[in-house]
């Protein structure tokens, strides 16, 4: 096929277009505008620098390219810039997505992977979701991201022809096993990435924000995928679409947790540095515990995980930051 990745030079987006190019099965176009990707990233394929919000430029590229397949990553992702910004989010992630929807329809393009989120869930009672856990998100990213889903939905029914995965992740981490890729986001707040770089010495000092949950050891738990598995669950999508299955919506994660403590120990462990860890109050919205129930996508995808170890995620994660602060 030839497939449409948007935001394939951002994090998630670079390791499917990798995953998608060493295949060697299909034609790949990334488009991004490379705000926060890097086109180096890039590993497979071609890049074409565009912004996603002009919708002629992007109409153009579609009637040119002929492509059977989207994969939709360019957004927006920090919850307190959104909580600041909410018209950015809700511009630049729904209103582009729903644009870049409409254009789908108009050119024929009936296969289309969107990448959601665990944000759509806010604070469920129950700390393990399923993909029927009531949607009630508590920041206009997690509202951006449901209503696209909303779009896809509604699409759907109107025209039989289009079916949509919605993938929801959790947390994302680590970098790719080869070390030719990983996170390259500016100003990152994922827990396992800031642990890294206080290892590194890249910053003074690592904050827990909350010892009081109602948890074993009073710190928040989270479903941990590694970024590489969850770049794995993009192909099972689009094979499942390839092979004429219907539109569905999954949760991306291990069905497990780990503590922000068990977190820290971990990337000291890999990393064989006893770097400063402070605590402080926890931040608004974050619920004690929160992870995913995975039993549908383990069984109605082809997906295996094959990277579910928490030492192995910091491990891959600690050596690409390594590699970026040598400048490698």
């Amino acid at each position: 096929m030839k497939i449409l990745v948007t935001g394939g030079a951002g994090y998630i987006g670079s390791h499917v277009v990798k995953l998608l190019g060493e295949s060697g099965k299909h034609e790949i176009v990334v488009l991004d505008n490379l705000s926060t990707g890097i086109a180096e990233a890039v590993l497979f394929g071609r890049l074409e620098k565009m912004d996603l919000g002009d919708y002629n430029a992007v109409d153009i590229l579609f009637g040119k390219e002929r492509f059977d397949a989207v994969i939709h990553f360019a957004a927006k992702i920090v919850v307190p810039e959104s909580v600041e910004n909410p018209l950015l989010y809700y511009k630049n992630n729904t209103v582009n997505t729903t644009n870049l929807i409409e254009i789908c329809v108009k050119h024929g393009v009936s296969k289309f992977i969107f990448s959601s989120t665990a944000a759509v869930y806010g604070e469920p009672d129950d700390g393990v979701v399923t993909e029927v856990t009531p949607t009630v998100p508590i920041c206009p990213y997690g509202w951006s991201k449901l209503m696209s889903e909303f779009v896809l939905r509604d699409t759907a029914f109107a025209h039989e022809k289009f079916n949509y995965v919605a993938l929801r992740y959790f947390n994302v981490a680590g970098a790719d096993p080869d070390g030719k890729i990983g996170q390259n986001f500016p100003n990152a707040t994922h827990l396992i990435k800031v642990s890294c770089q206080a290892a590194l010495g890249m910053r003074d000092k690592l904050l827990v924000f909350g010892t009081d949950f109602d948890t074993a050891d009073g710190t928040g738990v989270r479903d941990y995928i590694h970024v590489t598995d969850l770049a794995a669950a993009h192909i099972s999508a689009l094979e499942h679409l390839e092979k004429g299955g219907k539109s569905e919506i999954f949760n991306c994660g291990y069905g497990n947790g780990a503590s922000v403590l068990e977190v820290i120990a971990s990337v000291k462990k890999v990393s064989g540095v006893d770097f400063q860890v402070d605590s402080t109050d926890r931040r608004p919205g974050d619920p004690a515990f929160l992870i995913s129930d995975n039993s549908k996508i383990l069984s109605d995808l082809n997906w295996t995980p094959k990277y579910q170890d928490l030492d192995f995620i910091c491990k891959t994660a600690f050596e690409w930051e390594r590699k970026r602060g040598k400048g490698e």
